[in-house]
């Protein structure tokens, strides 16, 4: 189950912390994406793909700019970047 904050959301099974990402405001309107951890057991099983998804979701449902320090951040953003486009023009 994702559990979406406004700076964190985390990947959670049987009430423990499997997944998470971190993105701290950097102003009113922008979070930079800094951390994204999956479990050892669960990796390779798309759940930080999983997780991005839902935290850039988020992000857009609230009008938010992202930056990413994050190494995998960065490689989805460049993976993703013409859908992310596309939604962006939707609004």
């Amino acid at each position: 189950m994702f559990q979406i904050g406004e700076n964190k959301t985390t990947y959670i099974i049987d009430n423990k912390i499997m997944g998470e990402i971190d993105y701290p405001n950097i102003d009113d309107n922008t979070v930079n994406i800094t951390h994204t951890f999956v479990d050892p057991s669960l990796r390779g099983q798309g759940i930080a793909d999983k997780m991005m998804q839902e935290v850039f979701n988020y992000l857009h449902e609230h009008n938010k700019k992202v930056i990413c320090s994050c190494s995998y951040a960065q490689k989805w953003v460049e993976h993703h970047l013409e859908e992310i486009c596309q939604e962006k023009k939707t609004l």
